[in-house]
């Protein structure tokens, strides 16, 4: 099992400090809008690697007016281990991170832990860009493969200097070689990883008994799709240099591709579902993942899943809390009221948190 055991919050967001000890069991939060849920879902989603589920800069995560910086603490039992995990940022600095007492980078910290989540900003990925859906997708690859996040990060900064130098109308071939070798290295991997991810989910999906449909995946390039290898890859990025000098940007490439999504049962496209089917296509996803994951042997991950109700029907609620019990897994879920996950029926460990005169507070029942 995959779980916090404790977790404390110092100068983070609304929260001067909180101190949370926990069991193990799924985590139902309720209190007024406003009063600091989403900021405890946030921290919790920063023991995992990436900017966390609002993709904050490590200043705006600080509590104001202090801005002193910001720290959380956190005892991670994974299997038969427990960690002491810590990571912080001081005045608006990147984040830092400690396993054990040890200095860690993020790429160790999501070798321990796998967090997935589903926000109300994520309501509307299948009728908006292409770059959120993208986003949804790499959060579920990376708990596959935690390396993930490091290839889109090599990825992203040879794009950003080919990118520089398309800008510029530089034309010597020299100056592109090394940074497209780059490039189709690190894309063809996360192009595989990505591919790899959705496979998963389908025959996850297609193996499990559950209240929510399921979804069909598939991944395309506007410009027709990328080659199979890393080789090919750089070949077309070196063909591709006078259209791309042209448009003063890279037009091919992992950073193009788009997921679309299809209700199985009905062939429609996402896109056009109505809002609580797209819910629970998201819903469907996210479950799919954790039964992938302990499919392969694992945990299932922390899930993280704010105002989750507010699309899904008493039945279907009822459904989503007995898969997250059967599945094992550590679920944060938020609410403005208890009545909210009364289905639980005890099953999960209930906080209250309230907007404090000092700031937010966390209590038990």
């Amino acid at each position: 099992m995959l779980a916090l055991t404790a977790l404390t919050l110092s100068h983070f967001r609304s929260h001067l400090r909180a101190d949370l000890h926990l069991d193990g069991r799924p985590v139902a939060m309720h209190g007024a809008n406003g009063a600091g849920k989403t900021n405890i879902l946030e921290a919790v989603s920063l023991f995992s690697p990436g900017r966390g589920l609002r993709r904050a800069s490590a200043a705006d995560m600080a509590r104001r007016p202090e801005e002193l910086g910001w720290k959380l603490r956190a005892e991670l039992r994974a299997g038969r281990q427990t960690y002491e995990v810590e990571t912080w940022s001081e005045a608006g600095k990147a984040r830092q991170v400690k396993i054990d007492n040890k200095s860690a980078s993020q790429i160790d910290l999501g070798e321990i832990c796998r967090v997935v989540w589903l926000i109300p900003a994520m309501d509307r990925l299948w009728i908006e860009g292409a770059e959120g859906r993208r986003r949804f997708l790499d959060r579920i690859v990376l708990s596959f493969d935690p390396g993930h996040a490091e290839a889109t990060l090599a990825y992203e900064k040879a794009m950003r200097e080919r990118n520089r130098l398309l800008k510029e109308q530089v034309r010597d071939a020299a100056w592109y070689r090394v940074l497209e070798s780059q490039m189709a290295q690190a894309g063809h991997r996360i192009h595989a990883a990505r591919t790899a991810a959705v496979d998963r989910l389908r025959l996850a999906q297609e193996a499990a008994e559950t209240a929510f449909p399921a979804a069909e995946l598939e991944l395309i390039q506007s410009d027709g799709g990328l080659p199979d290898n890393a080789a090919d890859l750089q070949e077309s990025f070196a063909e591709g240099r006078f259209r791309d000098l042209a448009a003063g940007r890279t037009l091919l490439g992992p950073h193009r591709t788009d997921l679309l999504g299809t209700y199985a049962a009905k062939g429609l496209p996402a896109k056009d579902c109505s809002t609580g089917e797209q819910k629970a296509l998201l819903v469907s996803l996210i479950l799919a993942n954790a039964r992938a994951l302990i499919a392969a042997g694992g945990a299932a991950p922390i899930l993280l899943l704010d105002e989750v109700s507010a699309h899904l029907d008493v039945n279907r609620r009822a459904a989503l809390y007995q898969e997250i019990l059967g599945l094992g897994a550590q679920a944060w879920m938020t609410g403005t009221g208890p009545e909210q996950f009364a289905e639980f029926d005890g099953q999960a460990q209930m906080l209250c948190v309230q907007d404090g005169v000092d700031g937010s507070e966390v209590v038990s029942g």
